[in-house]
């Protein structure tokens, strides 16, 4: 170092080496102004700069330059300013001069009670506070930086406005909350950045994307970028005003699940993805025009790899690059808001891919994750598990929930394998899991976790849904929190789906001797608020095509989906249909090419479609279909016993309203002159037949309805004679209805 000088400017803190050395865990400590007397010292550590000057600013007259001495040739600079005056750097590099403030001029940046509500994992606003926050600070531009590490010994922001050297911009702890905060002046929307970091230990981890972020560069690249802070417009007042009553439990609530990239490609390009503008041309109109009233997107969350159609997220809080920037998915969202589309996002907060730019011991301990394989390492998805005990991590996943629910005006999140969280030994043989406090099987810190996610977003988000994916016979998933329950408004009916899939599969012939897995659904119906998934999992892995899990010929396969189709919007519960469903996609679902449009120029797949058309609007019209779904009031059986020809009927009433008669005969074999008791006489007028010409069936039916005569038959005073067409759902309702 050079000889020390008489004003102590070259008096140097014991700490300097550390931060020459990148090893700095306090460079508050050193760098920035630091009182003197009459004068400031002012440090700056530059490495590779020519130069660096002081610019002093003064009140009434022009700034002043003053050099700054190099005290060593790794970077370290020291000058004066008068006490208490402003000042900038002016840094000499290669090849130009850089001028800025100092980002070490500048105090503590979080406050107190910021810190103490994100300890408490009950910070309700972590996406305006943690991550990159483009801003003004005492006037001046630049980004406001704060990530938790509460482990690591030294953590910096590195960049391309650093050029990625993670000796220059060295972050300062906040003891409190293990929180390291920085403000770069002059920086903004659009840079890319990470977090280098040092454990304990002092050993550099590799470079970390920031949890927090808001965006993220296009994968494979996998660096933040900070966001644009400016607010989006919203233009769905109408909407949000009217969200309440479009999906509560008495709404029609109808969904098309869509893997974005896989829907369809730009034309000539088998690898292309649609942009959101692209996809508000094309994906909104055309799930308005089929009548569905939400769509649900498989996760677009920014995640590294394709493979995992985006259920391995990194970037909770990211639109994923892929299909633009988070202003542009702002407005799809907005579109479909004026379009009268709700939007549902599937949101993964059960576990998280191991790349080593994510979450993955983070500080280099395992601060998201469990330490423990059996408690933090998933067998089947090879991925780690959150520590749900952590206020922090409680905090981190219900921040990113509110973050798609308030700014980007997201209607509902479908929690994805909520069964893996509530139990530990999921998926697990013995002796491969630990038993929670009390010795048993359950995630007692999950069910917490869950339960504090949908308290907080009925309190902040009211009119918001919240639906699990969960596969087992947990009691009261859709229960409120106050009665036991797990607080989510709607619950995923896995075992509808599996009993009633297996029983169109099977040959007719053989369907009655499963008559009870279309029975077993409607006991335990009403047990919970259920949606009804045929979901993208029901077409992967070897099973295919739901077409193709019919049974016969082309015929008998396209009416007997058909008929499922008809079946499953007429039983309780909300509708959700994965796309290509709508049109009888031939082949298993490919994420890695597009849906099978060319079908639609075949007559027996835009029959199917507009069969599901029709389907929506039924549902959507008659309120018997939808308004008591959640109530046994709201269904009665007629038939339930006909196990020789296969045949159900049942009633969907609704106060106030005209009831709907669903009669379905689940063989190929026409029945002519079948009796069904009905509660009123006079015109039962046909609403829908699965076996029309419309939907290229056989034409056979009853010629738009029937007259109900005075005869008892099945407990009710009249009765209708019908003709039940082959593989084929019949809706009637009073004239009138």
């Amino acid at each position: 170092m050079n000889a020390a000088r008489t004003d102590g400017a070259d008096i140097l803190p014991p700490e300097t080496e550390d931060l020459l050395q990148g090893l700095s865990s306090d460079p508050f400590a050193i760098l920035g102004r630091h009182p003197a007397g009459r004068n400031d010292i002012i440090r700056a550590f530059c490495p590779d700069a020519r130069a660096v000057r002081l610019v002093v600013i003064r009140p009434r007259s022009a700034p002043v330059e003053r050099v700054m001495r190099l005290v060593d040739e790794r970077g370290l600079y020291v000058g004066t300013v008068p006490a208490g005056a402003r000042y900038r750097l002016k840094i000499g590099w290669a090849d130009t001069w850089e001028e800025t403030e100092d980002p070490y001029s500048f105090g503590l940046l979080l406050g107190d009670l910021d810190l103490h509500l994100l300890t408490q994992g009950r910070h309700q606003d972590i996406d305006r506070v943690m991550g990159a926050q483009a801003m003004e600070i005492d006037g001046v531009a630049g980004v406001r930086f704060a990530v938790w590490a509460p482990n690591a010994y030294r953590v910096s922001v590195i960049g391309d406005f650093n050029v990625w050297d993670g000796r220059r911009h060295p972050m300062r702890l906040r003891h409190a909350a293990g929180i390291w905060e920085v403000f770069i002046p002059r920086i903004g929307p659009g840079e890319r950045y990470k977090y280098e970091i040092l454990d304990a230990n002092r050993r550099l981890q590799p470079p970390k994307a920031d949890p927090i972020a808001l965006s993220a560069e296009m994968p494979p690249a996998t660096a933040s970028v900070v966001a644009d802070p400016t607010p989006f417009v919203w233009n769905d007042d109408a909407w949000m005003a009217t969200r309440q009553e479009r999906q509560g439990p008495s709404a029609p609530l109808s969904i098309y699940e869509v893997h974005l990239a896989s829907w369809r490609r730009p034309d000539g390009d088998p690898q292309g993805i649609l942009h959101w503008g692209q996809l508000e041309q094309t994906l909104i109109p055309y799930v308005v025009d089929l009548g569905f009233s939400h769509i649900e997107l498989m996760p677009i969350m920014e995640h590294p790899f394709d493979g995992s159609w985006g259920y391995q997220t990194l970037g909770l809080y990211a639109p994923s690059a892929r299909f633009g920037t988070p202003a542009q998915f702002a407005h799809f969202v907005d579109e479909c808001h004026r379009a009268g589309l709700g939007v549902i996002l599937d949101w993964v907060p059960a576990h998280f891919p191991a790349d080593v730019h994510g979450l993955a011991r983070f500080d280099g301990t395992c601060l998201y994750e469990h330490e423990d394989k059996r408690e933090g390492f998933h067998p089947d998805w090879h991925t780690l598990i959150y520590n749900f005990g952590r206020h922090e991590i409680r905090g981190f996943l219900i921040g990113s929930a509110l973050t798609w629910l308030r700014r980007y005006h997201v209607d509902g999140l479908r929690v994805d394998a909520v069964a893996s969280m509530l139990y530990r030994d999921y998926s697990r043989a013995e002796g491969e899991w630990i038993a929670n406090v009390h010795g048993g099987r359950e995630n007692l810190e999950a069910i917490a976790f869950l339960r504090d996610l949908n308290l907080t977003v009925a309190e902040l988000c009211p009119t918001a849904i919240m639906v699990a994916e969960e596969s087992t016979a947990w009691p009261g998933v859709s229960q409120p929190v106050a009665d036991g329950g797990l607080g989510f408004s709607y619950k995923w009916n896995m075992g509808w789906m599996h009993d009633t899939l297996q029983y169109m599969s099977r040959d007719p012939l053989w369907r009655r001797y499963h008559h009870s897995e279309i029975m077993f659904g409607l006991y335990y119906a009403f047990s919970e608020h259920f949606i009804l998934p045929l979901s993208h999992d029901e077409v992967v892995h070897g099973k295919g095509a739901l077409i193709a899990r019919m049974p016969g010929d082309e015929w008998r396969r396209h009416a007997g989906l058909r008929a499922y189709y008809a079946f499953m919007w007429a039983h309780p519960g909300k509708k959700l249909l994965f796309m290509g469903g709508e049109f009888a996609q031939p082949h298993e679902w490919q994420s890695d090419g597009q849906l099978a449009w060319y079908m639609l120029d075949y007559p027996f797949a835009r029959g199917v479609q507009v069969l599901v058309r029709d389907l929506n609007r039924l549902y959507a019209t008659h309120a018997a279909l939808h308004r008591a779904d959640a109530t046994y009031h709201g269904f009665a059986w007629i038939i339930g016993d006909d196990t020789d020809n296969a045949v159900f009927a049942w009633l969907r009433m609704a106060p106030d309203v005209p009831p709907v008669l669903v009669v379905c005969n689940m063989t190929p074999v026409p029945r002519p002159d079948y009796r069904i008791g009905v509660p009123w006489a006079g015109w039962w007028r046909e609403l829908l037949n699965t076996d029309a010409q419309d939907y290229e069936g056989s034409g056979v039916g009853n010629g738009g309805g029937v007259m109900a005569q005075d005869q008892r038959s099945h407990g009710y005073p009249h009765s209708c004679v019908l003709t039940l067409p082959p593989l084929a759902v019949l809706y009637l309702t009073p004239e009138g209805g």
